[in-house]
């Protein structure tokens, strides 16, 4: 089968890993452009290129899959599928119809809940117990094709954006070649609707979103902080204006009879904050310009007294 895979971040690195051992190496691969990234703005490649590269795989790179040079190039490859997994732009029919076996996602998500560019984040900022993945039919919406199979799994009260990113991108990498093992040429393989009835979105995240409201429940604001784990943060105010990162906590029953966003300093140094139902304890915290530091070190270093606020805007 000739196989063209499309994908740009680190989820898609496993499924491009898993068809490279079992023998289904790709006839190319199509990621984003190299962008400038971190406070260099150097010019960093997207890991599927670093792989790609290291397993001397053929290389595109076009700034729009829907240029008409490069549609030229993908009718001259003549794909019997192609595989997508965190690509990063929709594809045009134009595309789509080019392999005959069709178009095949991978998409980090039970579908049709969580459906867009950040279902995993937003799995677990909702504080859902279960996600999966959905191998799909793509087609010219945003995750609307047809279901092929679905594989799920629990979310640990443990998982953080990072971790469950690395486990749904091997469960999926998994599901991927089961279906690549037993499917035929010539034809896509069966595939059911979408109710589109039950149907939620994950839209891209934005810094905004890891602002933390003191005066949620600690339950909600523990959500957050999982779900912005690899990108915006969760972040609140100490001091009047230093921002301060959130990066682990954990939620306690007890409640503190103080108002919401109170610290309050308990027996072995423990860090713990009110919320508008129940207590955070801090694990980890990065104030702005630092480094990660453990809760005991934040109140050594900064001569912290319990009673002090951290603030919801500056």
């Amino acid at each position: 089968m000739r196989i063209l895979f499309m994908g740009t971040s680190e989820f898609a690195v496993p499924a491009l890993r898993e068809l490279i051992t079992h023998e289904f190496e790709p006839i190319g691969v199509v990621t984003q452009p190299d962008r400038p990234s971190g406070r260099g703005k150097r010019l960093t490649a997207p890991p599927v290129k670093i792989f790609a590269t290291e397993h001397n795989l053929p290389i595109y790179q076009p700034e729009k899959v829907r240029e008409p040079s490069f549609l030229h190039i993908l009718e001259s490859l003549t794909p019997d599928v192609i595989i997508v997994a965190a690509f990063g732009q929709l594809l045009p029919q134009t595309v789509l119809d080019i392999p005959p076996c069709g178009t095949i996602n991978l998409h980090p998500s039970l579908l049709p809940k969580y459906r867009g560019a950040a279902p995993i984040q937003w799995a677990l900022i909702n504080g859902e117990t279960q996600t999966g993945v959905t191998l799909m039919l793509l087609d010219a919406g945003e995750d609307t094709g047809d279901i092929i199979s679905t594989a799920s799994i629990p979310i640990q009260d443990k998982d953080t954006a990072l971790t469950l990113t690395d486990q749904l991108a091997e469960l999926g990498a998994n599901q991927l070649i089961r279906l690549l093992t037993d499917m035929p040429v010539g034809a896509p393989p069966p595939a059911t609707p979408q109710n589109d009835a039950v149907a939620t979105h994950a839209p891209r995240l934005t810094k905004e979103i890891g602002h933390i409201d003191w005066n949620q429940p600690a339950t909600t604001i523990h959500n957050l902080v999982r779900g912005t784990a690899i990108w915006p943060g969760a972040y609140t105010f100490f001091r009047d204006k230093h921002r301060l990162k959130i990066i682990s906590c954990q939620p306690l029953p007890q409640i503190l009879d103080v108002p919401s966003g109170t610290l309050e300093i308990v027996e072995k140094r423990k860090l713990l904050v009110a919320t508008a139902d129940g207590t955070l304890q801090l694990l980890k915290i990065q104030p702005a310009t630092k480094k990660v530091m453990e809760a005991d070190d934040f109140i050594n270093g900064y001569q912290l007294k319990s009673g002090e606020q951290l603030l919801t805007v500056p």
